[in-house]
């Protein structure tokens, strides 16, 4: 089952951007992720629509963060991603008309809805703010170290 990692690659490019003393190009936020500049300007293309990030055109230019990290939340980031399903899980559907599979998918659907809306109210609690944080912790256990990847 393969699982959608855009969050967590979008949450990985703003917290690097978040270090990055002026603006970031796709270019150099491609190399950190270990992606194609394409990718990243894409990604962040949605985010700038979304007012989370904003680009400077130019000599010097490229992508910086448009909102203070204490104000965006992943849920905010899970919305600009067009909020993707969170759950990989889904109803068999070969026989809608079964009785027996409409039984199943209907408590399966419950729970999925009522597990949905829990990680969701968990995304509204979480900012990109004790994201690094966390990160800062880290790097300062891990001393000597100089890199964000």
């Amino acid at each position: 089952m393969k699982r959608d990692s855009r969050l967590s690659g979008v949450l990985h490019v703003l917290l690097h951007m978040a270090e990055i003393d002026g603006p970031a190009t796709s270019e150099s936020l491609a190399d950190m992720m270990q992606t194609n500049p394409v990718v990243i300007r894409r990604i962040l293309a949605g985010l700038r629509n979304q007012g989370l990030v904003r680009s400077e055109k130019g000599h010097g230019g490229g992508w910086r963060l448009a909102k203070d990290l204490e104000s965006v939340t992943l849920y905010d980031i899970h919305i600009a991603l067009g909020s993707p399903g969170v759950l990989a899980l889904g109803h068999r559907t070969e026989a809608p008309g079964c009785l027996v599979e409409q039984a199943v998918n209907n408590a399966m659907g419950e729970a999925f809805n009522a597990a949905e809306a829990l990680l969701l109210a968990r995304f509204r609690e979480i900012t990109l703010a004790s994201l690094s944080r966390d990160f800062h912790q880290r790097m300062q256990v891990c001393t000597g170290s100089d890199h964000t990847s």
